[in-house]
């Protein structure tokens, strides 16, 4: 258990809160790039408790500016797009991507207001198909080179969903490799084959056995955490037999995102982006390393559990994620559908908005997010102390940082250290893309990278 105190430390990212110093500190996704593609390239963003206008000008430069205007406080959201920037529709005052006040056409022609006039404005970049934003003060850091990073546009695929409820919370589900057995298991099996774009629903490396199958008879993983320069690395081994273990390699990407495998084919990195104390998104950036991600089933089959423009599922808790107890008794654990995004969404949901970690019980199988919690406290006292907090990187160390490995798949019971190694670096070099091998790994796995060169 911990104190209230020391709950809200973790979980409360206002301007003047310590753990919202703290993601102030890192790149946060804003918006998919597809949401400004219309003909009105404007939205409203909350972030972190704060609101935001996010906008491509004419020319197009991507601009995120506070949303209030400057002058009496309009909303600029309902702005214009002209003469080289967003122009207020109250008294038509005129700023460009960078905050600079370009026009103030009620005031006098020789009027010096204009100069001494400036939004708070804050750096964009676009990368793997979603507009980033920094809002914190002075040198944005370097991104790492992530594989969804590196990995060509063809290969990747962007979407994103809301929830309603603390960030933490709905980042603390990805990194407790226990609750899969339960909460997405599946009483029938799939045929592997048309598994393509639905999580935990193919065969894992090396077999045939499909996944919901391993996890729903071998629900007592021996869980094993690291630290790694990244964050934490989870491995969980489920054992079949005396010979052979299903090896699961998943990462925490510090401060709020995990890298898991999806398929053999692919992999999600994943962010659980505060909008505010009550509510977040999940931005997930799918990456292949077999053949270009077919983005319109994708977007397709996300479209059909998830409405736009605010990415809500269309199960939630108004209607009870459409939980079905004949389904219950005879298709899924959950009562809730097939798709583990909304079993996930209902678990953290039903924690209430801040889940009160003053009641709860952690066990063995939760030693991931013990360390976590114990990471994000000591990486908050850094950075309110001045610090740069782990992954707050220069160019330079930025390079270094490369993958994550991750797997799924039935290896050796004696010798899955190195069997896990072996199929990530397999699969990078076997990719379309110069998928980099990690440095963290590489010296574990020599044999295979002088037998490719």
């Amino acid at each position: 258990m911990m104190s209230q105190e020391q709950n809200d430390l973790i979980t409360r990212v206002g301007p003047k809160d310590p753990a919202g110093k703290l993601m102030r500190l890192y790149w946060q996704p804003a918006a998919l790039v597809d949401e400004l593609e219309g003909a009105r390239p404007i939205k409203a963003v909350r972030l972190l408790g704060e609101n935001f206008v996010l906008f491509r000008d004419e020319t197009g430069r991507y601009g995120m500016m506070d949303r209030d205007c400057p002058h009496r406080g309009a909303d600029l959201a309902f702005g214009r797009l002209e003469n080289g920037g967003l122009r207020c529709a109250f008294h038509g005052w005129l700023f460009d991507v960078d905050g600079n006040c370009l026009e103030t056409p009620a005031e006098p022609v020789d009027s010096p207001l204009c100069k001494n006039i400036k939004q708070r404005a804050y750096p964009v970049v676009e990368k793997g198909g979603i507009l980033w934003a920094y809002l914190g003060e002075g040198e944005p850091p370097a991104f790492a080179e992530l594989d969804c990073f590196v990995a060509p546009d063809a290969y990747t695929f962007a979407f994103k969903g809301l929830i309603e409820c603390n960030w933490l919370q709905a980042l603390e589900v990805g990194i407790d490799p226990a609750h899969a057995s339960f909460l997405h298991r599946f009483f029938e099996d799939e045929d592997t084959a048309v598994s393509y774009g639905k999580q935990f629903r193919g065969a894992s490396a090396d077999s045939d056995l499909p996944m919901t199958r391993i996890l729903r008879e071998y629900d007592r993983p021996i869980i094993n955490v690291e630290r790694t320069e990244y964050g934490l690395r989870l491995v969980a081994l489920r054992e079949i037999d005396a010979e052979r273990t299903h090896v699961r390699v998943t990462n925490q990407l510090f401060p709020h995102g995990f890298v898991i495998p999806m398929s053999t084919e692919m992999t999600i990195t994943q962010w659980h982006v505060p909008v505010d104390d009550t509510h977040c998104y999940w931005y997930a950036i799918f990456t292949s390393y077999t053949k270009p991600v077919d983005k319109q089933k994708m977007r397709e089959q996300r479209l059909e559990l998830y409405e736009l423009p605010d990415y809500k599922s269309r199960r939630n808790k108004a209607n009870d994620y459409g939980f079905d107890p004949h389904e219950q008794a005879t298709e899924t654990y959950t009562g809730m559908g097939l798709d583990i995004n909304v079993h996930d969404q209902w678990a953290v949901e039903s924690m209430g908005a801040i889940q009160d970690r003053t009641r709860e019980h952690l066990g063995q199988s939760d030693k991931a997010i013990i360390q976590y919690r114990r990471l994000l406290r000591q990486e908050i006292e850094k950075a309110v102390a001045g610090g740069k907090p782990l992954l707050h990187l220069d160019a330079a160390h930025a390079r270094s940082i490369q993958g994550p490995a991750t797997m799924d798949g039935i290896g050796p019971t004696r010798g899955w250290e190195t069997y896990w190694m072996e199929v990530d670096v397999k699969r990078r070099r076997g990719a379309p893309w110069a998928a980099p091998v990690p440095a963290d790994i590489a010296d574990k796995v020599t044999h295979l990278i002088t037998a490719a060169e």
